[in-house]
């Protein structure tokens, strides 16, 4: 009989405890309430997203029936849901947050070697929004509409490995082109975006950084077209030009070429048309780079189906970030342990695992083990293939 640590203690054993303190110091998280610590949130928030809680009751009912064993499992004592609610209130969101960052970092350097579909030279991130709807009475700083609450969540998506390098949380009325002033453009990367995107003074900041875009275009777009190149129309590739913008706002706020790739879904029979400022790779690799976008869209999908982003423990917008972000470091975490141990199961079935063996003494290879086998977890269609990675 295995008398070691219980699978939540293995699993937390790979959170880097020194990096999270860093991270408490850096906003002073602990300076006021030591009883509960920033730690002690985490732990039982973390336990929350494992094993799928509904309420702040849930989560203080399901380890109070685990009293004996909280120790063991790394929390210091009995865990409240007045005490967890006040921390989720008072505890900066920041801390979870930069922690989370971090743990995308070490997540990036596990798969920086894994192979890339396209066979791009460089990194492809996708860039998307999905949005969380909420109450008004309840989320009033959160207020979307006349009568609906939202926030959203921004990410770029680094589509090696499906590990979100960027987050960003924010009411529901900041539009999507406005988070490209935050994020870092990469040299020689490539950035996939929908329509919502096309702001051509923010797209010229790619060309000046050496990065590039895959965007598709809106139909009010005016171009001119300089070039053409042939195209083998067997692939779905109906055109691809070399084009210049006419209006005169668009021209002067990017005043080089660009490319424009027309490419029909055989299936849908759907035309598309995208723009990018890359004129070396072959037509269809650029209609194949937007089709890798829908990456972005599962990741949503998956979080919301698989995670707590859309029921919150708390109201304020503190609350509601801190939550957020836990839920992206579990993510992050589950995908980080899936690499070490070197398990081919997908995130979905150690997840579903996890939450019914975390209080049991078993080695965590041996449980998640388990799941590497189709026939122990029951086929739920497309969710088991959000993630084959």
């Amino acid at each position: 009989m295995h008398t070691g640590r219980f699978v939540f203690a293995e699993l937390i054993a790979h959170l880097p405890h020194k990096e999270f303190q860093k991270c408490v110091k850096r906003y002073d998280g602990d300076d006021h309430d030591r009883r509960f610590s920033c730690w002690d949130q985490y732990l039982a928030m973390a336990f929350a997203q494992l094993t799928y809680r509904e309420s702040l009751r849930d989560i203080e009912a399901c380890l109070g029936a685990m009293q004996g064993k909280l120790y063991h499992l790394g929390f210091r004592g009995k865990v409240a849901r007045s005490t967890l609610a006040d921390a989720n209130e008072a505890h900066d969101w920041r801390i979870f947050g930069d922690f989370a960052q971090y743990l995308i970092g070490v997540a990036r350097l596990l798969h920086a070697e894994d192979p890339q579909s396209l066979g791009l030279d460089h990194a492809l991130y996708a860039l998307d929004s999905t949005t969380i709807d909420l109450c008004l009475s309840l989320f009033p700083w959160a207020k979307f509409r006349k009568h609906k609450a939202a926030v959203k969540m921004h990410t770029l998506l680094d589509l090696q490995g499906n590990i979100p390098t960027f987050i960003r949380i924010t009411n529901g009325k900041v539009h999507d082109v406005n988070i490209l002033d935050e994020i870092v453009l990469e040299a020689g990367a490539f950035y996939v975006m929908d329509r919502g995107y096309v702001d051509f003074e923010r797209l010229y900041e790619f060309t000046l950084s050496a990065a590039f875009f895959v965007v598709r275009t809106k139909a009010n777009v005016l171009l001119k077209r300089r070039y053409s190149n042939p195209v083998d129309k067997t692939s779905g590739v109906r055109s691809d030009h070399t084009v210049i913008l006419t209006a005169i706002d668009s021209a002067k706020a990017y005043p080089e070429q660009l490319r424009r790739v027309s490419y029909l879904d055989v299936k849908t029979r759907k035309r598309f048309k995208f723009l990018t400022n890359n004129f070396t790779l072959p037509a269809l690799t650029i209609a194949l780079i937007y089709k890798s976008r829908w990456q972005v869209e599962l990741f949503f999908k998956w979080i919301k189906q698989h995670l707590r982003i859309k029921a919150f423990y708390g109201t304020s917008e503190n609350a509601v970030k801190t939550q957020i972000w836990i839920a992206a470091s579990v993510y992050v975490l589950v995908a980080i342990v899936r690499k070490r141990l070197g398990l081919e199961a997908r995130l979905y079935q150690i997840l579903q695992i996890l939450s019914v063996t975390l209080f049991e003494k078993t080695p965590i290879l041996q449980a998640l083990q388990a799941s590497d086998s189709d026939n122990n977890l029951p086929d739920t269609g497309k969710q088991l293939n959000l993630f084959d990675f």
